[in-house]
């Protein structure tokens, strides 16, 4: 199962809005065959997998990290595929919650006389599937919050310089998360201060993430990279009803789309209705890299699920740019808590991962 799970994360990133699913295939204590869910949500891992064990799949084990579909899409149900094929036995962490699922997959297969076992790595697999069940739960992608920043949590200098505060081994991995999520979400004070191209680069892949940008007036710049690569890789921009129609238009023209989204009470654009606007698009992960304003925004809504810090040795002191805008707390009761995840040494930085308590 953890070898399953570790195939399943090649295709986060790339599925949604299907969960990133791994399978292994073991026969006699040899795997004859191992599978993932493939860009764009189809082939699913269990066909993968059995496709390449052939033969041999009868009367295997399947280690799925998911419970098997048990619908008609695009392809027939995957525990119909494993009941055809003679697998003797399907080990899964838990059932699918989609309602098109729902159980259904496994009494599929213990119908067809095929023995299911559940309960196998249940913690790991619901980390992984965390983004997918949100969506379907809540209508919003999981989100993650990237900072880097310095030891008295400063993310740029006065005059607003920041590159580099971190290193280049923090950097590359950046661009290892932003291959990880369906898409790569800035503010428009970001998009329109640091120019940025939110693209994965120098880990020797094609896959892109979409590129989101939030800006309630659509306040962007019309020759900045986000626009001139707009038709290369995907350009998502959530607006309010207050964006130009003329701007609206350049935007569409230029092949970005366009996702209206409601206000917030006193201003600005809700951050629970652009999450559910980009659910209602299919994304199920989102990293969003600031800045500081949505950051404190996503933060004050609650909506934040996981963050990464990564935390630079040097200090630029109080006229530095603060890494989070304002959060309105009068009390220490009030403040957003997570508990530590995960602490590791990148170069001369250090990443603390963060998650929902």
């Amino acid at each position: 199962m953890r070898v399953a799970l570790t195939l399943g994360r090649r295709g986060q990133g790339r599925v949604w809005p299907n969960p990133a699913v791994g399978c292994v295939i073991v026969k006699e204590g040899r795997v004859v065959g191992r599978g993932w869910t493939q860009p764009g949500g189809r082939p699913h891992a269990e066909t993968e997998a059995l496709a390449r064990a052939g033969a041999a799949a009868r009367g295997a084990t399947a280690y799925v990290t998911l419970e098997p579909c048990a619908h008609h899409g695009r392809t027939p149900p995957c525990a119909d595929a494993l009941a055809a094929a003679g697998v003797g036995r399907v080990v899964a962490p838990f059932a699918d919650s989609d309602p098109r699922v729902a159980g259904q997959g496994f009494d599929r297969l213990r119908r067809a006389g095929v023995a299911v076992t559940t309960g196998v790595l249940a913690e790991e697999a619901a980390e992984d599937h965390a983004g997918f069940f949100l969506r379907l739960a809540e209508g919003r992608p999981r989100v993650t919050l990237k900072l880097a920043l310095t030891l008295d949590g400063r993310i740029a200098t006065a005059t607003g310089e920041s590159q580099w505060i971190t290193g280049p081994a923090a950097r590359r991995e950046v661009h290892a998360l932003r291959a990880r999520h369906d898409a790569v979400m800035v503010g428009a004070g970001t998009a329109r201060a640091d120019d940025p191209s939110l693209t994965v680069r120098g880990l020797g892949i094609a896959h892109q993430p979409v590129r989101v940008a939030v800006s309630r007036r659509l306040d962007l710049p019309l020759m900045g990279q986000l626009a001139r690569t707009a038709r290369e890789v995907p350009v998502w921009l959530c607006h309010g009803p207050e964006a130009d129609r003329e701007t609206r238009a350049a935007w569409e023209g230029l092949g970005a789309r366009l996702l209206p989204c409601p206000e917030a009470v006193g201003g600005g654009l809700d951050p629970a209705g652009v999450l559910q606007a980009l659910g209602a698009a299919g994304l199920t992960r989102v990293f969003c890299e600031g800045g500081g304003a949505l950051a404190a925004t996503l933060l004050g809504a609650d909506l934040v699920d996981e963050l990464v810090v990564m935390s630079a040795g040097l200090a630029l002191g109080a006229e530095g740019r603060p890494a989070l805008g304002a959060l309105g707390l009068a009390r220490l009761a009030e403040a957003p808590r997570f508990r530590l995840a995960e602490t590791r040494a990148l170069g001369g930085d250090v990443l603390h991962r963060w998650r929902r308590g």
